[in-house]
């Protein structure tokens, strides 16, 4: 990224240092912060800011209790990993040269919450400003309207408490010691607000080799961080990542996840990944990130590229395969079908007014139903996997497989549903069900 500059100016400042971080901490006015929202973004901050309850008390305490408010508020905690150039009148110099762990590394609410606050001044609460939801949204109508904040920009003389985090000095050990720092206090920061693990992890580079082999399609989809837009859970696609990699002979001291966990506990794939990521035989840490460097773990995140698709088609096709051989699909109590008509004289509610959808691609289909019933058959693609010279690869084509063979993987299938009493907790809890959905595949081969 291009080098950022700014100049923060404190009306109070305490200067402290312990090796190898210095830490300027006091109160900024509001008028010093609009070059900050100027050059940065959250991208340091595990956590995506959104307009809720929390930026409208933040509002409303600026304007009600301005002279107060600089100690009703935690403020912004800033990292730059290089020292400042410490200017007259208490003003320093930053330089912002990597989004991913410079800038904002805590305090986002507080920052989207004071620069609407000055939008709503110098526009005097445009619709365009009403209209922001997420930090995302706030840049294009910021910029749209940067040449009248200019104009009030003496009219922001509230305190906002700041905190500068820096290197103590130049020298390249201490550099590299402050850029290992950052990942460990920005996730102590940010405990306090209870931070999911996606969030922490994504901010590590957990997923940045996830996000270069994804479906472009899905990938301004996922939820990689809270509070970011979205429809589907990253921990959606982190428990798809189990199937390919349970084929690995991990470290001893790894441990993998049970296949119905990636039904049952969504959260223990994370986990598991998340510790599988922070290993030296599977990742180099550096500057306060993890690169992936094992290539027998790439070669199996790889195939995310393709089995999002594969469980839409699953999804998508299972119902007909069900009914194919004397079944009644729909009949199943936690079975909801599309019927716009029945829908309107339905007092048990088996009918739908709209259409479901995939989970992942949302392709319109004509049932909605528990996953619990297809985790199993998801699960079995790893059937259809092999390591071959330590890369994980396709046996045969996924797809093709899948239009020859599910109709008659679904016939045997269906027995492990009445004994579950179709009960979809039941078959996707149940071990027994992930073995015999992966030998039925494995049948298929042969």
């Amino acid at each position: 990224m291009k080098t950022k500059k700014i100049i923060i100016k404190f009306e109070q400042v305490c200067d402290q240092t312990n090796d190898p971080i210095r830490r300027l901490v006091g109160f900024v006015k509001a008028k010093y912060l609009v070059d900050l929202i100027d050059a940065t973004n959250l991208d340091a901050n595990p956590r995506s800011a959104k307009v809720g309850s929390v930026t409208e008390d933040i509002i409303e305490s600026i304007k009600k209790t301005k002279d107060i408010f600089p100690f009703k508020t935690k403020g912004i905690l800033l990292a730059a990993c290089n020292p400042p150039t410490d200017l007259e009148r208490k003003r320093y110099e930053l330089e912002f040269q990597n989004d991913e762990i410079e800038g904002i590394l805590d305090g986002g609410h507080n920052t989207l919450a004071i620069a609407i606050h000055i939008l709503n001044l110098a526009t005097e609460d445009d619709r365009a400003v009403r209209k922001i939801k997420r930090w995302s949204d706030l840049k294009d109508v910021w910029n749209g309207f940067r040449d009248k904040i200019s104009d009030i920009i003496n009219q922001l003389d509230f305190l906002v408490p700041v905190e500068i985090l820096v290197p103590i000095d130049d020298s390249e050990e201490v550099i590299l010691n402050f850029r290992n720092a950052i990942l460990d206090i920005c996730s102590a920061r940010n405990n306090n607000v209870q931070l999911v693990e996606e969030a922490l992890a994504n901010h590590a580079g957990h997923y940045d080799f996830i996000r270069e082999v994804i479906d472009p399609k899905l990938k301004e989809q996922i939820i990689w961080k809270t509070n970011d837009p979205g429809r589907i859970p990253v921990r959606d696609i982190i428990s798809l990542a189990w199937i390919p990699l349970s084929l690995i002979d991990l470290p001893a001291h790894l441990s993998k996840v049970a296949p119905y966990q990636l039904y049952s506990s969504k959260s223990k794939c994370s986990e598991a990944f998340n510790e599988l990521m922070r290993d030296s035989e599977i990742s180099m840490y550096e500057s306060g990130r993890y690169e992936l460097k094992n290539p027998t773990v790439g070669s199996a995140l790889n195939l995310l590229k393709d089995i999002p698709m594969l469980y839409d088609l699953i999804y998508a096709k299972f119902p007909d395969c069900y009914n194919k051989y004397e079944g009644k699909f729909g009949r199943i109590l936690s079975v909801k079908k599309y019927d716009p008509k029945k829908h309107s004289q339905d007092p048990k509610g088996s009918y739908l007014k709209n259409r479901p959808k995939t989970p992942f691609y949302a392709e319109e289909v004509d049932y909605d139903f528990p996953d619990g019933f297809i985790t199993p058959l998801v699960y079995a693609l790893s059937a259809l996997m092999e390591v071959k010279d330590s890369m994980v690869k396709w046996k045969v084509d996924p797809f093709k497989f899948l239009e020859k063979n599910l109709n008659l993987v679904v016939k045997d299938y269906k027995d492990v549903m009445k004994m579950a009493n179709f009960d979809p907790q039941k078959v996707g809890k149940n071990s027994a069900s992930y073995s015999l959905a992966k030998q039925s595949f494995a049948y298929c081969l042969y």
